[in-house]
């Protein structure tokens, strides 16, 4: 066994801890990825060492026909992140394919663990009752969590910002981390889960955000696209006439209130109770409101995407840190293992 790495060093950070998430790159985000994840990554950058990856190669686990869009939907990723508030400075901001250790790291986790835990994964489950997979699971879709954790253990994470549908992806991370220790010594932390407030936010019909659903707002969404997605958006369905008091508990208008408008929720909750307003006038309250919250975000995209050059130097210089961590890792993988 190599001395690389002394034995119970991975779980005590010497400074900062560090923190590992990404997205798939599908397309422009939307408010329930800000609200989601990207506002809380922006906070977090304050209190950990932070790697932040476009999981481009995740896209092909349920999209194989869409790799033609991928690299252009990367592209509006890194934007809205600089838009929203990550800073390359502070952060290193990656393209996961860039990186060819997380697919060998991929190769060692792959022997961590059985098929059958994957198999009982329960976000796998749903995933092939949603998508009305059956038979057709590729072998790449069943080891996505392999993955996943690859991504998360090139990074030595201690801690992965998570909503709560992946905290079982998560576990079957400290899974294999722990199997790898036993085995050959004390290299991976047990990243811990730092579930997001906002895990799931309403769309304009009610239900969860989605892009597959068609009930978005993308946060780089100009003045007037907001104002024209909020018009025909879910309210209180019992409230059928203007004089007909309602229940903002069940208005989705009502939860946008609580992020974009907080001041405004005690009048709001009491005129929408006592009829003393209806739903379009709180629409175009709660409109103008998402549109001062987000015009810092526009501004700013809008500058690194009249400014390709430099949005070019970030990505490189960011994916040259990613690799530079990931090798280090990858030694030390090595090094445990007796192989390489």
């Amino acid at each position: 066994m190599s001395d690389h790495k002394p034995a119970g060093s991975a779980t005590k950070p010497a400074g900062r801890p560090v923190i590992l998430s990404g997205m798939r790159p599908t397309g422009r985000l939307h408010w329930g990825n800000y609200t989601g994840a990207l506002e809380n990554w922006v906070r977090l950058q304050d209190e950990y060492d932070c790697r932040f990856m476009v999981a481009d190669w995740h896209v092909l686990t349920t999209a194989l026909d869409k790799a033609g869009e991928i690299k252009a939907n990367s592209r509006e990723m890194f934007l809205d992140w600089l838009g929203a508030g990550l800073d390359p400075e502070r952060s290193v901001l990656f393209l996961q394919s860039t990186i060819k250790e997380h697919a060998e790291l991929f190769l060692v986790m792959s022997m961590m663990i059985s098929m059958g835990r994957l198999q009982r994964n329960p976000t796998f489950k749903e995933q092939v009752r949603d998508l009305n997979l059956g038979g057709e699971i590729s072998f790449g879709h069943l080891g996505y969590p392999v993955l996943q954790a690859a991504d998360i253990l090139a990074y030595r994470a201690h801690a992965v910002p998570v909503g709560e549908d992946q905290l079982p992806h998560l576990e079957l991370t400290r899974e294999m981390a722990r199997r790898f220790n036993f085995l050959f010594g004390d290299v991976f932390p047990e990243p811990e889960a730092l579930v997001t407030k906002f895990a799931r936010f309403p769309g304009t019909d009610g239900g969860r955000m989605s892009k597959s659903m068609g009930n978005t707002i993308e946060i780089s969404a100009s003045p007037e696209e907001i104002r024209e997605r909020i018009k025909p958006a879910f309210t209180d369905p019992a409230r059928l006439r203007r004089s007909d008091p309602g229940h903002p508990e069940v208005c989705g208008i009502y939860t946008w209130y609580q992020k974009f408008l907080p001041e405004a929720l005690p009048q709001v909750a009491e005129e929408c109770r006592t009829a003393a307003r209806g739903c379009v006038d709180c629409k175009k309250q709660l409109a103008e409101g998402a549109i001062a919250h987000f015009a810092p975000l526009r501004e700013r995209r809008a500058e690194f995407e009249a400014n390709p050059a430099r949005l070019d130097e970030i990505i490189a210089s960011g994916c040259d840190r990613a690799r530079a961590l990931a090798q280090d890792t990858m030694m030390r993988v090595h090094d445990a293992m007796g192989i390489g």
